[in-house]
């Protein structure tokens, strides 16, 4: 079921000029920017929010890096320029684990995103939109954009980097590619090299953007018409391998949406809430985004030309806590173990626990806060269990 038409964005969700900027500032790169792949961005723009105020010495940075569909706006309510209320709302804030009276907390619109920053929604130099033709990205592409913004700021250290499940990946190529920039490293959720299966479930998601009649090679942005029954389905796909088999049953088990009978064309609890999440991702997002990060994720790998990943890891300079969600199953734990006892200076392998799968690392704040606590102070004491062994973090 796609939203209603009168409901939806002419084409895209994508933040676009003259929309109201919020709480956004931008960092712009105004000469080439050479890419992984080949090939370069003529200039670069990356939109990013900050709390707080950089100390003297620039110590007080920490570097907040979001998932596949979020953006800059970590904290604070929805409103003129920002769709959506802070992704993580209890992690920012006076009194909480990142507070703005003692830390400068940056978070940007990842490059290839849609808030903003530089993307297949955004203007060419030429005046058209990038759409299909804006080229491929990788990780590193994008934590060198980052690398940029920092300069800028005059950030030569962050005290702390922090990212789950894309962002982990980006949190751990800032800590492999500039070790000496990064000064304590939390990745939750997260993987040193996307498997199999995690391209295989994108791949689904970005073939069925791409088989919908307005995706148009991906030049849809000025047509007035989006792909959005392709981006809808790649949510719900998403959607459900961002949640667990047990959190789904207690919530909807087997129960009709209200008097709507499955029986003759209605649907069940857990379809309505699919299509829910489905309708509120077109509203703010972008399909090329879409594609352009999911292939960006695919391509991770943190020992690509670097003799593999134990090599990769063995480049982590930072105190490094590493931690996974217990009923997670589209990041299994094992993968967390990997990263844990690879990285010569991490503390072991924590568990999140959690009913909410991957999802859990933006539920569970308050485990969050606690290692983001632990890092930042070397005193706090963490609620997630211990694993005790790289075994012992298998999901549920």
């Amino acid at each position: 079921m796609t939203p209603p038409q009168e409901s939806l964005p002419s084409a895209t969700g994508a933040w676009r000029e003259g929309d109201p900027p919020g709480r956004r500032r931008w960092y712009r790169r105004e000469k080439p920017f050479s890419l992984e792949a080949g090939g370069e961005l003529p200039e670069v723009r990356l939109a990013f929010e900050t709390w707080g105020r950089l100390a003297p010495d620039a110590s007080n940075a920490v570097l907040v890096l979001h998932a596949l569909t979020g953006d800059s706006h970590v904290t604070g309510p929805a409103g003129p320029g920002h769709p959506t209320p802070g992704w993580w709302d209890g992690l920012v804030g006076p009194g909480r684990a990142l507070d703005p009276d003692r830390w400068f907390v940056v978070a940007p619109n990842v490059l290839g995103g849609c808030q903003g920053s530089t993307g297949p929604s955004s203007l060419t130099p030429d005046g058209l939109r990038w759409g299909g033709d804006f080229p491929f990205l990788t990780q590193r592409d994008q934590v060198a954009a980052e690398a940029g913004l920092a300069d800028a700021l005059g950030i030569d250290r962050w005290a702390l980097v922090v990212g789950g499940s894309m962002g982990g990946m980006r949190a751990l190529e800032w800590a492999v590619s500039y070790p000496g920039r990064t000064g304590a490293l939390l990745l939750l959720a997260t993987t040193a090299a996307a498997s199999a299966e995690q391209i295989a479930w994108a791949d689904v998601q970005t073939r069925a953007i791409r088989s919908d009649g307005n995706w148009l090679g991906g030049h849809y942005h000025d047509t007035g018409r989006g792909p959005h029954t392709g981006l809808g389905l790649a949510r719900r796909i998403a959607h459900v391998t961002y949640r667990s088999e047990p959190e789904l049953h207690v919530r909807f088990g087997r129960t009709p949406q209200g008097a709507e009978d499955p029986w003759s064309g209605g649907r069940y609890q857990v379809g309505s809430y699919l299509d829910h999440h489905a309708g509120k991702l077109v509203r703010r997002f972008d399909a090329g985004s879409y594609v352009v990060l999911s292939e960006a994720m695919n391509s991770h790998d943190i020992g690509r030309d670097r003799g593999g990943v134990r090599a990769a890891l063995r480049r982590v300079t930072a105190p490094t806590l590493v931690a996974g969600v217990d009923s997670d199953r589209l990041y299994p734990t094992a993968q967390q173990a990997e990263l844990a006892a690879g990285i010569p200076t991490a503390d072991g392998l924590r568990l999140i626990e959690s009913p909410y799968g991957h999802d859990g690392f933006l539920v569970e704040v308050e485990q969050v806060a606690a290692l983001v606590g632990e890092l930042l102070s070397r005193g706090a004491s963490s609620p997630c269990r211990r694993a005790g062994g790289p075994g012992s973090g298998d999901p549920r």
